[in-house]
């Protein structure tokens, strides 16, 4: 089961999702996305830059 399919106490399933949460929610989902993307891509420049001043 993935996280995002455990039910919190007083939680709505899913399928009871309105149309506008539905929308918040695969917006949310590719703001994470872009947000993991972004953080791999500093990680990886510090990286960078933390090796090439010593």
């Amino acid at each position: 089961m993935r996280a995002d399919e455990v039910n919190v106490a007083g939680e709505k399933p899913p399928e009871a999702l309105t149309g506008a949460e539905r929308e918040e929610l695969v917006r949310l989902r590719r703001e994470v996305k872009r947000l993991q993307m972004e953080r791999e891509i500093l990680k990886k420049a510090a990286a960078f830059f933390a090796k090439e001043s010593e």
